[in-house]
């Protein structure tokens, strides 16, 4: 599939790398396991938004915004991301924060949110759990026209069909790297949340004929809701491309029960994968995401889902300074 007729800004000048966990794979006595080290992607400090912002941000400097517009939860990386890819293009941005737990932002948190402060966001407006969050991102993109300013909405999670296609050059990406390591997977593990990532692989996947199961680790839905928003994101994906084809359903796995009891909220699952790779690989995981998408693959490995003959990959798609924010939790 050929990307160049979209515009796009390069925020990460080389292919993130793929390594074996050795001893973390040891640890669980099971299948080899390798990772996709997305947390490694440009802006500040990485993590598989990145990708999305590529193109959306293109988008943006096209229609002559001047500000970014986005939304996420008190801990966001993608409102991080966002903020660091509109310092990085000389922008301003704004922010709508959804308080999907009762009481959880904090203006003076650690993690995410003292990045937000650090690096200059210029205004955060905070809305309860289940606000509608397109209307409220409109309203701050409203309030800049009428100052004469031009915003720019970028969805939570940059999850449409343009930033999706951050994650079909993923895909390709990943195919090149498996033909030069002349490494064959059984299956690659993702998260699945706003579905822009697991998606966007979904397309890429179909688009560039990678038969490769694919697995999205739900980090707030179990799959009876979250595949159909998978499914849905692939097919914008898809016809964005002119692909022409139908995602099948089949195309679209989702796992659940790995980030209850709540969005964000810690659980015992998450804390031992979070502990586990870094005293196995000093890799560092968050608990609202990646910790939890781990202990989906510890769980799928000792129930059988995933046998102990498999290779498999986990994309890591980063979130590390939201982990300061847990810390009580994880000591």
């Amino acid at each position: 599939m050929d990307l160049t007729r979209f515009p796009r800004r390069r925020y990460t000048h080389h292919p993130t790398p793929i390594e074996r966990l050795e001893h973390f794979s040891a640890a669980l006595g099971g299948p080899q396991i390798w990772i996709k080290r997305d947390d490694q992607l440009g802006l500040t400090p990485g993590g598989n938004k990145t990708r999305k912002l590529e193109f959306l941000v293109a988008d943006a400097l096209a229609q002559g915004a001047d500000t970014l517009i986005t939304c996420g939860a008190p801990q966001s990386n993608h409102c991080r991301l966002t903020l660091s890819a509109a310092i990085k293009e000389g922008l301003k941005c704004r922010m709508v924060i959804e308080e999907r737990v009762e009481g959880s932002y904090d203006v003076d948190a650690s993690g995410n949110n003292f990045l937000f402060r650090l690096m200059g966001v210029e205004d955060v407006v905070v809305v309860p759990g289940g606000s509608n969050l397109g209307a409220a991102m409109q309203k701050v993109a409203a309030d800049l026209a009428r100052a004469g300013r031009k915003g720019y909405v970028i969805p939570g999670g940059g999850s449409n069909a343009l930033g999706g296609l951050g994650y079909v050059a993923c895909a390709q990406e990943l195919q090149q790297q498996l033909f030069e390591h002349d490494l064959q997977l059984d299956r690659v593990i993702v998260g699945s949340g706003s579905s822009g990532t697991h998606g966007g692989m979904v397309a890429g996947f179909l688009g560039n004929h990678i038969d490769i199961a694919l697995t999205g680790v739900g980090v707030s839905r179990d799959p009876q809701e979250q595949a159909p928003l998978v499914r849905r994101e692939a097919q914008a994906v898809c016809d964005l491309l002119e692909l022409g084809v139908t995602v099948p359903e089949e195309k679209v796995h989702c796992i659940g029960g790995y980030w209850q009891p709540k969005y964000s909220v810690p659980n015992d699952a998450m804390i031992e994968a979070v502990r586990l790779m870094a005293r196995t690989e000093g890799i560092l995981l968050d608990p609202v995401y990646t910790g939890k998408i781990v202990a989906g693959l510890i769980g799928m490995v000792r129930n059988g889902a995933v046998r102990a003959d498999e290779t498999v990959l986990f994309l890591h798609t980063g979130g590390m300074p939201s982990l300061f924010a847990y810390e009580d939790v994880l000591r």
